[in-house]
């Protein structure tokens, strides 16, 4: 049995790959090895990476983590998603970023994809006469797969190192109590696949254009989440740009927010990065 570490100690010790105290080492082995005998280990998907991201979330409670994993892989069966990566045709796509734009774009200065939501735009109405809600789920875990198997590994490759997590800017502009209700149901169940399926995906996460009325809410809100959680949350109103300008290239902030890019067909539509053949030739994405 390692030796006990002190609270000082494992505070050094982040439970990502390479830096692991005795104790996360021996927890990480042991998850290992019990998802085998139980024959929901596979070898393709679920290296120490990703082992280590369910650890993380449970704070390496082998009970929890179990759980939270055996949970996982039996939601992954029930939706079917290896046969819906494979299969699923966005041919609405285009039309949809018309009414509710979400989309990844470059990356930030430590190389992760920047994911930008932009909320207040969304029309329901005429978003619902292209596709459905069950269709916007869909493509949510195609590119949350898309993120792991592609995105991240691309950006990994590029950067030199493994990257994890993403970059999120949510644009709340336009933002009112009705819009939002409107697309309640929609962010309900995206905010749970996200935090029961696919674990510390966060790296920054950026909400801009904040009315003072969410600033007030999120500083009673703060204080009962994870500092981990917390800590990678920025809340910022309508001068943003300064503060995203620090964190992300000029020439990969859409000019939209303050930036210098400007895709030829927008932003919204290009799919910039190193994840894109024949993309970026400048080694700014």
């Amino acid at each position: 049995m390692p030796p006990s570490a002190t609270v000082s100690e494992q505070q050094k010790f982040t439970g990502h790959i390479g830096n692991l105290s005795p104790q996360q080492q021996e927890t990480l082995d042991k998850f290992r090895e019990e998802i085998k005998e139980e024959g929901i280990f596979d070898e393709k998907r679920h290296d120490d990476a990703c082992l280590l991201r369910f650890l993380r979330a449970r704070k390496f409670d082998l009970v929890k983590t179990k759980k939270m994993f055996t949970d996982c892989e039996k939601w992954r069966k029930d939706f079917g998603v290896d046969e819906l990566v494979a299969t699923f045709d966005y041919k609405e796509r285009d039309e949809v970023m018309k009414y509710y734009p979400r989309y990844y774009h470059k990356t930030d200065n430590d190389g992760r994809p920047i994911y930008i939501e932009e909320i207040g735009k969304v029309d329901v109405k005429a978003l619902y006469q292209i596709t459905t809600l069950e269709r916007q789920i869909q493509n949510l875990v195609v590119e949350y797969e898309r993120l792991a198997d592609v995105r991240l590994p691309s950006c990994s490759e590029k950067y030199g190192k493994l990257i994890e997590t993403s970059c999120t800017i949510l644009d709340l502009k336009g933002v009112s109590v009705r819009s939002f209700s409107n697309v309640f149901g929609f962010v309900k169940q995206a905010s749970n696949i996200g935090q029961n399926y696919y674990p510390e995906r966060m790296g920054k996460f950026y909400i801009i254009n904040a009315p003072m009325l969410f600033s007030s809410v999120w500083n009673l809100v703060k204080p009962l989440l994870d500092e981990v959680t917390a800590a990678k949350i920025v809340i910022l109103n309508s001068k943003y740009q300064s503060t995203l300008l620090q964190n992300i290239p000029a020439e990969n902030l859409p000019s939209t927010f303050g930036g210098k890019c400007q895709c030829e067909g927008g932003c919204q539509l290009s799919d910039a990065g190193p994840w894109k053949k024949g993309g970026i030739v400048n080694g700014a994405s």
